[in-house]
């Protein structure tokens, strides 16, 4: 009996081996957002400075011969620190003033992903997501069991007011204040304050990652977390089809499965700018939610979409650096400018 069992295990083993795709050596590239929203006046030149100085911190990386997975830590750990974005140091406050934070990062070849949820005190989540990925079995850590887990692997925690800034209080005052519905409805709209941030890679070896962090939105309900950190939702990487980062309006992405969407398509043959597109007219249509996404095929095909009126974005390859922020808008210069 357990002969034929052992035999039966083989054969079930063989049958569902897991495919092996020839990777060619292919150009590196990545990709960052800031967020797709209607950016204030006086903060757009940062945003987009902010997006090409990760791109380039990226960038340098991959050229350098580094992985995906590093390139993506590198550009997210810029953006965490510039305080024009949702995440890290700039990142919005709860209905109690406090800041909670989420980040992820999945590595396209193995499938394995690490990420963070309601994590608080921290200066660079997406360091700690990785560190979730790398050194437990698990997929996610949220809010006290995140913060104990970042105190086991070294990371010091930093004070709250390191990472409030002044547009963070002011975006609560304004949510708090006497202005009804209307401006509670606006998270949710084109012209609200999304700004995510994001990045994906393709490094030289055909290994695809993606990461996001954010800090939520203004005036969440302690505890809250939207799509950002959950694969699949907010986004995903696979070598066999590419990598995706989304950004808007969390409950509206979740709902409709943005990041699945967008990869299931370009799975069944669909090209990434033509899945992009779809998928976020989609969740316009059936949730009336908006946002954007940036997106590589596993060829290194670059798609960046959205239905906001801005999203701060850069991508580099070949030693070319393209950037934006508004409608039609794609500023070429070489890397490493910043």
């Amino acid at each position: 009996m357990q002969e034929g069992w052992s035999n039966f295990m083989g054969f079930f083993k063989g049958t569902f081996r897991k495919k092996e795709i020839p990777y060619k050596k292919t150009d590196p590239v990545i990709i960052v957002h800031g967020g797709a929203w209607t950016i204030p006046k006086d903060i757009v030149e940062e945003s987009r400075e902010g997006t090409k100085a990760a791109a380039n911190a990226g960038y340098a990386v991959l050229s350098s011969g580094g992985t995906a997975i590093d390139a993506v830590e590198a550009a997210l750990q810029v953006l965490e620190d510039y305080p024009c974005y949702d995440s890290g140091t700039g990142s919005p406050l709860t209905a109690k003033e406090e800041v909670e934070m989420d980040a992820v990062i999945m590595d396209g070849r193995t499938l394995k992903t690490g990420a963070v949820a309601c994590v608080q005190n921290i200066k660079n989540p997406i360091k700690l997501a990785r560190m979730v990925m790398e050194k437990t079995t698990h997929t996610l850590l949220v809010g006290p069991g995140a913060n104990l887990f970042a105190e086991e692997m070294g990371i010091k925690c930093v004070p709250l007011e390191s990472l409030v800034t002044e547009r963070a209080k002011r975006d609560l005052a304004l949510y708090k204040g006497n202005y009804g519905d209307t401006v509670k409805n606006a998270f949710k709209s084109r012209v609200s304050g999304h700004d995510t941030t994001g990045a994906v890679a393709l490094d030289k070896n055909g290994n695809v990652a993606y990461g996001t962090s954010t800090g939520g939105i203004s005036g969440k309900k302690p505890g809250r977390v939207g799509d950002s950190p959950i694969i699949g939702l907010g986004g995903y990487a696979d070598n066999e089809v590419g990598g995706i980062s989304c950004t808007g309006h969390g409950e509206s992405i979740s709902k409709v499965v943005l990041a699945h969407q967008v990869i299931t398509a370009m799975r069944a043959g669909t090209s990434a700018q033509v899945a992009a597109d779809k998928a976020l007219a989609n969740m316009a249509s059936r949730v009336e939610g908006y946002g954007g996404v940036i997106v590589l095929s596993r060829l290194g095909d670059v798609a960046l979409s959205y239905t906001t009126d801005n999203m701060s974005w850069a991508w580099a390859k070949k030693g070319t650096l393209h950037s934006g922020v508004s409608p039609g808008e794609d500023f070429k210069e070489p890397v490493g400018g910043v």
